[in-house]
């Protein structure tokens, strides 16, 4: 906790250090971060991934490659460490990737099964991505759809 002093020597209220959002209450379950991580997202179905794709949607699977590597890749996704996300798609950063989305573009996040890529598109909202959003059940509801799997990655960006 850090404590801020007024313009009369006074302290103001004690305030926590590193909350990611000023407006968000200190003290939430992770199922409460999820829901409200999801609320107004239009979350897209594994049926309606590859139309998706083929109309230019991007499609980035987070997951790691302990769990890429045995289970296989979604034709047409990029590849990519959830550490770098932010980095590689924000149009302003040094660090872009190459043709990567505009703000007004789709991305659909890809996790194991739908919660970790939930908290990484409210992180793109956050930066302006209005169409970031995930795929309802991840990668593990896509292949149970039976829907098309690569072994290997169409792109990968460090």
């Amino acid at each position: 906790m850090i404590s801020s002093s007024a313009a009369d020597g006074s302290s103001s209220t004690e305030r926590p250090v590193g909350r990611r959002r000023a407006e968000v209450p200190a003290h939430r379950s992770i199922d409460e971060v999820l829901e409200a991580s999801r609320r107004g997202a239009d979350r897209v179905e594994p049926a309606d991934l590859p139309d998706l794709i083929a109309r230019g949607a991007h499609v980035i699977d987070l997951r790691s490659e302990r769990t890429r590597e045995p289970e296989g890749h979604i034709p047409g996704a990029t590849v990519m460490e959830r550490l770098v996300l932010e980095w590689r798609l924000d149009p302003g950063s040094a660090h872009r990737m190459a043709d990567g989305p505009g703000h007004d573009d789709l991305v659909i996040l890809v996790c194991n099964e739908g919660y970790y890529s939930s908290l990484a598109a409210r992180d793109l909202r956050d930066l302006g991505f209005s169409r970031a959003t995930d795929l309802v059940g991840g990668f593990r509801a896509y292949r149970r759809a039976g829907l098309p799997v690569k072994g290997k990655p169409t792109r990968v960006v460090l």
